[in-house]
């Protein structure tokens, strides 16, 4: 993804630059300068993986041609408004959960004079996405696809957002309620949407595809969504119905689950550190492992069967970058 990557940083400063003089609004400077440190805080600051992925997965569907300066700029855009709509996630959510850094700096919210603005510029950062598409996309045949598909991807998202914080609710720290099916929903709609399912599908819009034909791809890259979500980070202090305590609600004896019920979901470093110490026991790193080749296996035989080589090639360079994090 090297090649892109200057070239897509590119197009960042460009569409900033567009929506800071965007017509439909009458700026003074004081509310450019805000926009612009504002999404210079919150969009490029990640790894940009979902947003390089649809470059590269546009480049493997047309099966090594050389892609024109215009292409590589349409899924440069397309690549942007997705990592738009993670800022606008990720904006809101730091405040939902009362988190202190995101990224090794300051959440937005944090920042001073910033506070409860928060919440605005998250729904500026939405706005921003339709923006970019009208600006870019408005004379496309698949316009209307590429709206519908970000607006369902978007709804999913929240959903997913809404079960997560539903399911830590204070004061119903309930552990009985936590099982792989509920891991897997949440994990599906928060991030498998969004991160796995809407890169490839911009790169197929683009590329002249009806996305009703390829739900056996959206299949395949939930799954890996759901395999390859398994995250250690503050999970235990945070309540979060993780794979992890799913397992070892699953394989523990009563007096490890007992341990289980009392120390999970506190912030408090002895009980974390009885949590991790439990997880040791269980073998969980193993089990894990087990689990993974596993997936791996399974999904790389979902992909073999897809009757296109191009297809095929975007599902193995995506199960690539995520198998090779894990290790």
């Amino acid at each position: 993804m090297g090649e892109f990557r200057s070239k897509f940083l590119e197009v960042y400063s460009l569409l900033k630059s567009e929506l800071l003089h965007d017509s439909a609004f009458e700026f003074t400077d004081d509310s450019r300068q805000w926009v612009d440190r504002m999404l210079d805080y919150n969009v490029p600051g990640g790894k940009l993986n979902r947003g390089l992925s649809v470059i590269d997965s546009y480049k493997l569907l047309k099966q090594g041609e050389e892609l024109s300066d215009d292409e590589v700029f349409l899924a440069s855009a397309l690549g942007w408004c997705i990592e738009w709509l993670q800022a606008y996630f990720l904006v809101l959510d730091d405040i939902m959960d009362n988190s202190v850094t995101r990224r090794g700096q300051p959440c937005w919210f944090r920042v001073p004079k910033v506070g409860m603005v928060a919440i605005n510029d998250g729904i500026m950062l939405r706005n921003h996405v339709l923006r970019i598409i009208k600006n870019h996309f408005r004379e496309k045949p698949y316009y209307v696809d590429l709206l519908d598909l970000f607006n369902e991807v978007e709804f999913q998202t929240a959903s997913g957002q809404m079960i997560d914080l539903i399911t830590t609710l204070e004061g119903e720290k309930d552990l009985s309620k936590y099982s792989l099916p509920l891991h897997h929903r949440i994990v599906q709609y928060k991030t498998g949407y969004y991160s796995f399912y809407l890169p490839v599908a911009c790169a197929l819009l683009m590329a002249g595809e009806n996305l009703d034909n390829h739900n056996d791809v959206k299949n395949i890259l939930i799954d890996m969504g759901i395999y390859f979500q398994v995250q250690i980070g503050t999970d235990i202090e945070d309540f979060k119905c993780s794979w992890l305590v799913v397992k070892a609600l699953e394989l523990g004896d009563e007096q490890q689950k007992t341990l289980l019920h009392e120390n999970y979901g506190k912030a408090d470093e002895d009980c974390v550190a009885k949590v991790k110490d439990l997880y040791k026991a269980l073998n969980l790193e193993g089990v894990f492992a087990e689990y993974e080749s596993k997936s791996y296996e399974k999904l790389i035989k979902a992909i073999e069967v897809h009757p296109s080589d191009a297809v095929q090639a975007v599902l193995k360079s995506f199960l690539a970058k995520i198998y090779k994090r894990q290790k």
